[in-house]
Order: C-alpha cells, then structure tokens, then sequence
C-alpha cells in the first residue's frame, strides 16, 4: 500500500470465489458415490481436484494461481514469495497473494483482472481497496490513504461481551501503570474461561498485525498465560477490549514523505583501524533495478529492564517507520536475563539493527531505491556511545555480540545511531504498561493524528519544534 500510494499507483483488491477448485490434487483419493449421484450411485469417483480440507490442497491452488501469474509476466520477490512483482519501466507494478484474496498495485488494476477472468477464475468484491484481510481502507479529508480496524474492533468488543455478558467498560490505557500479571494470585480458570482467554489473545493477535500496536505489549505479556491463566488475567483482557472499545478509531495513514533529519548531528567517525576494518554493506547480487521514488527508513527501539519479575527477564520494543509510515512493530520477551538497563538496551540494539538489515533487503528485492543510511533512535546514551564510537570499550563482556552486531553496522555505513529522550520514545508503548498522560502523545502521532506527525506537541520536542517532515512531490 504504502509503495503505491508512494509512486501514484492504484489498489484494487479482489477474492477468488473458485480458488482451490481450480487447482488439482496430486492426491490418490476416491469415493463411493451416494443417493446424490443418481446413475453413477455406488460407483468408485476418483478426485482429481484440490478440495477444500484435502491435506495438501493449499500447496496445489498455491502452485496453480502461480503459473497464472508467471504467465502474466509476474515474477515472486526473492524477499516476499507471496508479493508477485512486474517491471513496468518507471515503477514496479505488485500482486499481494494472501491464500484466494488479491491485492493488486499498480497504474491500472483493473486491467489485470481480465485474464484470470478468461481462464475460469470467478472473481468477487473487484474494485478499489476498502476492506482486505479484516482491515478498514479509507481516506482522511486531506487525501490521506488509511488502514484502520474498525471493523474488526466491533467484532472483538461483541465478541468480549458475549464471553463476560455485558460490553466492557471503557478505559484510556490497556493495562494499568505497572502492573504486574505475573504476580496475579487469584483463582485458575476453568477449562470453559481458558477457551475464552486463548480466543481473545488470538483476536487480540490479528488487531496487533492490523496495526494496533498500541495493545502488543499488553497482548504479548498476557499470551504468557494462555496455558494456564488465571482470573485476574481473564479480567486484564477484559481492559484491554474496553480500551479497544474506547479508541476503535486508531489508523496507519500511509504518509509518503522522507523526513528531514538535517538538524541531527551527523558525525562521520574512521574506522578503517577498528576491528571492522574498511567494511561496507553487503547488497545482494541478483536485486532488481531501483525504480520509483526513494525511501528513507527510521526505527526507534527500546528495553525495559526486568519487565517479568518471576524470571527477571527485560521486554524489547521496536517500531519501523518507512518516511513516515510505521511498517513493522515488535514486542517480545528478551531470551537471556540482563542485570542492568545496560545490557538490556543492548540486546534491544542489536535485534533492532537485524530487522533494519532484513527491512532495507527486503525493500531493495522489492525494487525500492533506498534513500541513505537507516536511521536508529534509542533513549540509552551509553549503548548509543559505545556502539558509534570505533575506541569506545566494552566492560561487560557477555554483551560482546550484540556490541559488535551494531558497531559492525554502523561502521558498514548501514545505519545511524542517535539519542532520543525516553519521554517521547514511540518504542516505549511496546515496552512497558503506562498511563493514559505518558501513553496517549506516544501513540497519537501515528495512530490518531491526521496531520503531520511532526506537528504534535509531544513529537515536535524531537524536531526542534519544526515541521521537518518534507512533502514528497
């Protein structure tokens, strides 16, 4: 979406009513025909084609609809084998495959249906974009393209109130200020409340990746007790689906811009006598040509030390922005125990600085000029003074890989590594439980805000009080 709303393209979305009939089974498979079958009653019917529920039916309509589209003159992305790319000159042109729905980007997508049309496919809801895959697309009064889950939000509030029998009540903030699941007391629940607290962790699940980023901490904290959870967690969910009934509005706006970062000080140290030697970014050999307007990738990432205090393990929190469009956001528990915000922040860095790796490959197999270096914004000034300075030391050694996992892409000219304060960190909301004062500015700028990002007060502390996100022509 945000590619083709990037080079002035078209989103058509269609779902394919005959998917997997079309496709044949590889299968031996028969059946004795019944009463329905009038003459043919009680003959052996052998099945050729790839029926819904057949164990390997998804890989055979996944083979069938790709030789359709290679034939179309598409070719999968190296990154993404779902994403079904064509050179069109200026630009490329994109098929999002998600099992039988489509999402097709480019200049004139109505065009492409024709052809599946001629060979039998029976395609529905063709037409502009509006509701794919459980989100809500749609335009703000400046023009703005808008990918919400508003419909999605009634659907868990519904379903929240037929497991607790009345609609949750409404409160600002997911969970509240640090508060500590893992030290709930109350009584377990029963096989029936288990069944209700796993299906509204995997209804929270899917609003997660529809762009509510705002609840991952809370979802990913809570889902730690999915086995056996306890009361007092059945009753957080129930919070949580009363936030998600107070603020069904949030929305990613796909905004195209590269923001200028000009008034950061960019200092360029030599590390040709560091470990690292004269290092540069590997580029992958067989990326396709860059076409299209450039993109500049930013990410804030941080840590929060001993989130669980049963294991004593910390919380990392990263969220991507491609200009200025959140594109990826992650919260997970950290896999080793760190003694200090130190370490912690550390490991937050490092895993931070591979997803950048895996971001900047994957637009480049997408065909996406890259504007730059990324930039990577953290609010631990030691982590950020021993990762960009080549004569910086390490004094704690069992952080020696994710040191040199960041000092090595700094020194390779793949990102840049600056401070930012931790009140205005986005990353904090996937960290840690906050109040609704400290929760809200983080999360109105790129969920709720139909300006510029930059233009709210609490953002506009980062940018030096200037709008200094530039428009893209």
């Amino acid at each position: 979406m945000f590619l083709g709303e990037l080079n002035g393209l078209d989103v058509d979305a269609a779902d394919v009513g005959n998917a997997y009939l079309m496709a044949y089974t590889k299968e031996k498979l028969f059946i004795i025909a019944g009463p329905e079958f009038g003459d043919l009653q009680g003959c052996l019917l052998i099945i050729v084609k790839a029926l819904y529920g057949l164990r390997t039916s998804g890989a055979r309509w996944h083979e069938f609809f790709a030789d359709t589209l290679m034939d179309m003159g598409y070719y999968p992305c190296k990154a993404d084998p779902d994403v079904w790319m064509k050179d069109s000159g200026t630009h490329y042109e994109f098929v999002c495959v998600y099992v039988d729905d489509l999402a097709c980007i480019m200049a004139y997508p109505h065009l492409l249906f024709q052809e599946p049309r001629r060979r039998g496919y029976k395609l529905k809801g063709v037409g502009e974009i509006t509701y794919h895959l459980g989100g809500d697309f749609f335009r703000d009064p400046d023009g703005t393209l808008a990918w919400g889950a508003k419909t999605y939000m009634k659907r868990v509030v519904n379903q929240c109130a037929s497991i607790f029998g009345s609609l949750p009540k409404e409160w600002t903030a997911p969970i509240d200020k640090d508060d500590h699941p893992e030290l709930d007391t109350s009584e377990e629940l029963s096989i029936e409340g288990i069944q209700h607290y796993q299906s509204l962790i995997g209804a929270f699940q899917w609003a997660v990746s529809l762009g509510r980023y705002d609840i991952h901490c809370a979802n990913m904290t809570m889902g730690t007790f999915r086995s056996a959870p306890r009361q007092g967690h059945l009753d957080r969910l129930q919070r949580v689906c009363g936030y998600l009934r107070k603020y069904p509005d949030a929305a990613i706006r796909f905004r195209t811009g590269i923001p200028d970062y000009s008034h950061l000080d960019h200092v360029t140290f030599d590390w040709t006598y560091s470990v690292y030697g004269d290092s540069g970014e590997e580029l992958p050999p067989d990326m396709p040509t860059p076409r299209g307007k450039p993109v500049c990738t930013t990410t804030f990432e941080d840590a929060n030390l001993m989130h669980d205090l049963t294991t004593g393990r910390s919380c990392t929190g990263i969220l991507h922005l491609v200009n200025q469009t959140p594109v990826e956001w992650f919260s997970k528990r950290q896999k080793t125990v760190e003694t200090a915000t130190y370490g912690s922040e550390f490991v937050a860095a490092r895993i931070a600085t591979e997803q950048i790796m895996d971001l900047r490959y994957t637009l480049r197999m997408m065909g996406v000029p890259l504007d730059g270096k990324s930039y990577m914004f953290g609010d631990n000034q030691s982590v950020i003074t021993s990762g960009t300075i080549p004569h910086s030391s390490l004094n704690k050694r069992h952080n020696a890989l994710a040191y040199h996992r960041v000092r090595e892409a700094i020194a390779s000219d793949v990102i840049w590594f600056f401070h930012i304060s931790g009140k205005i960190n986005p990353a904090d909301v996937l960290t840690k439980f906050l109040g609704h004062v400290t929760f809200w500015p983080l999360i109105k700028p790129f969920l709720f805000w139909r300006g510029q990002p930059s233009q709210v007060k609490t953002q506009s502390l980062f940018w030096h009080g200037q709008p200094t996100f530039v428009q893209s022509s």
